[in-house]
């Protein structure tokens, strides 16, 4: 199944996180805060949103920085992903 976000939307996926401390210790699950980190997988064609244009700046294989509280969570084919307002993204992250 192919997801095609619309307007200023993004559908980004989880990137790994690291599950131990840097002492060692495993962190379950549980403990984990949710990642804010992620690799854009979508993006929309922006236009007119709210009055305003929007020209998207992100592109597919971006890893971004984004609002903690930010998007909706689905899952497709067993896979996780979020949707999320460009605007809500923080920054792209460089290696």
């Amino acid at each position: 199944m192919q997801i095609k976000p619309l307007f200023d939307k993004v559908v980004v996926e989880a990137v790994a996180q690291e599950e131990r401390t840097k002492s060692g210790f495993i962190l379950p699950s549980s403990a984990q805060e949710k990642p804010q980190t992620a690799r854009i997988v979508a993006v929309g064609e922006g236009g007119m949103v709210d009055g305003n244009e929007v020209k998207m700046i992100v592109k597919v294989g971006d890893v971004v920085l984004f609002s903690k509280y930010s998007g909706t969570e689905f899952k497709v084919d067993g896979k996780e992903f979020t949707i999320i307002r460009q605007s809500d993204i923080l920054a792209v992250v460089n290696k």
